[in-house]
């Protein structure tokens, strides 16, 4: 059984916004592969279904990005769900738009949803870091992750929650490079993404 948690901040003015690509993701693949209705639990919202023969449980916290160990934490205690099938989709400014990478603890990066899980929990889950890209300053990170994604923005990020539901059963059965190398290739075939290597990270 694997948990999949998308990060994000709840309500309809955070829906279109950078820091919300997490929750994005987790929707495509509830919609994608037909799973349950979404229901609230957990201080969030959770979907069922199954991925290449893996039960998995899809969770949006609620509790708001500071506080989403709170959330994971509840529902990995439910389900007696161990640190390595944990994986979370978020947002990572560190790397360059509709990049992805797959990566097995480490540092949180100042991100606070990351921190809060690893408090709540431990910090060798698995994390799905889809860049969002650097303002350049740090002083506006703030402001960047919680903007909305530009209207330009758009086909990239529609495209990469399409290719990461689409491949989203290489994860429930822990084949994270696969996934990475998938996404990708499939990323650069639509014309987004450079040549570098989709494992690296």
């Amino acid at each position: 059984m694997r948990l999949f948690v998308g990060l994000g901040n709840p309500g309809a003015k955070y829906q279109g916004n950078r820091h919300n690509i997490g929750f994005m993701v987790l929707d495509e693949i509830a919609r994608r592969h037909g799973f349950a209705p979404w229901r609230r639990r957990f201080q969030g919202e959770t979907s069922e279904g199954t991925l290449e023969g893996e039960r998995v449980v899809l969770l949006k916290p609620a509790t708001y990005m500071n506080e989403s160990g709170r959330s994971v934490g509840e529902a990995a205690q439910f389900f007696k769900i161990g640190l390595p099938d944990i994986v979370v989709f978020h947002d990572e400014i560190e790397l360059p738009p509709a990049k992805v990478r797959v990566k097995i603890g480490g540092g949180i990066a100042g991100h606070n949803g990351l921190r809060s899980i690893s408090a709540h929990v431990g910090n060798d889950y698995r994390r799905v870091r889809l860049g969002v890209g650097h303002p350049g300053v740090k002083d506006r990170v703030h402001a960047h992750v919680l903007g909305d994604f530009a209207k330009s923005e758009r086909p990239w990020v529609e495209a990469l929650c399409d290719i990461v539901a689409d491949q989203a059963g290489l994860l429930a059965a822990a084949k994270d490079s696969t996934f990475a190398n998938k996404v990708h290739l499939a990323m650069q075939a639509k014309g987004f993404g450079d040549k570098d290597n989709g494992e690296k990270g």
